[in-house]
């Protein structure tokens, strides 16, 4: 106790005003699903030690979720979604070690939740994750077959354009109107950016949009630093509205690979 009191500043406060100043100086971004999180901690929500379940389900049957209001999460790669995916789905990465985050960050709160997977033995390892956050109870079932089956079906598809970095630097140089979304973190961008890009986390991408500055018939070139983030992020310009949008395949760690300008420094004003 007598060394915290001598080196920790936190406790050198003795008016309150400050010492709640202090600690609320540069927090970093509040966990995904954190009113959950809380929620299950305080024993408003339950919480089981079994492992979680959802049925498969046919075709019909997750068509007819998605007309009740259920939330697809589809995910595959991004090139796979790209190809071809249900009209409205968000492209989350299951393979990122991320991913229960990344759906809590983006899904809508208490939304139901459908899953496309690759394939149907990928549920359980799906379910574990999201149980970590207490998403699991979300999710209402998976598509049985995955994507063969809905196509099979004679469902309706969208796709996402995949760009290069080398088709997107020739496309910047020779004027061709296109905007560059980067989807990154502070840090990130600092360290090295596109110039004339813009710069929204993708994380609060959907709250944000009402300032957001390009329009939803403007050309975007989406990109993070490996092309997974983008695709998220190109979901939920997909979901709302936004027509001309493509993922920038390979993201950053490809275009300073290929040895493409960057330019540095924090976001202007």
């Amino acid at each position: 106790m007598g060394y915290e009191r001598r080196n920790n500043p936190a406790l050198r406060f003795r008016d309150r005003e400050a010492f709640v100043q202090f600690m609320n100086a540069d927090q970093p971004a509040r966990p995904a699903n954190i009113a959950n999180i809380v929620a299950i901690n305080q024993g408003r929500r339950p919480l089981s030690m079994e492992l979680p379940r959802v049925p498969a389900l046919a075709t019909s049957s997750f068509a007819e979720l998605m007309a009740q209001g259920h939330i697809v999460i589809d995910t595959r790669s991004s090139a796979d979604f790209g190809a071809g995916h249900v009209p409205q789905a968000y492209n989350i990465h299951l393979s990122s070690p991320e991913f229960e985050q990344r759906v809590g960050w983006v899904a809508p709160a208490d939304v139901p939740m459908l899953l496309m997977l690759d394939n149907d033995l990928q549920a359980a390892r799906a379910l574990r994750a999201l149980a970590f956050l207490g998403l699991d109870w979300r999710v209402k079932g998976y598509l049985a077959g995955g994507m063969g089956a809905w196509c099979a079906g004679g469902q309706p598809q969208s796709d996402l354009p995949q760009t290069s970095v080398q088709e997107l630097h020739e496309r910047l140089t020779t004027g061709n109107d296109i905007k560059v979304l980067d989807v990154r973190e502070s840090a990130e961008w600092n360290a090295g950016h596109i110039e004339g890009a813009h710069l929204v986390s993708y994380r609060l991408l959907a709250e944000q949009l009402d300032q957001f500055p390009l329009s939803r018939d403007s050309s975007i070139a989406v990109i993070c630093h490996s092309g997974t983030r983008s695709s998220t992020a190109s979901s939920i310009l997909k979901r709302r509205g936004f027509t001309g949008v493509a993922n920038v395949s390979g993201g950053m760690q490809a275009w300073e690979a290929a040895k493409l300008p960057v330019v540095s420094g924090p976001r202007q004003a």
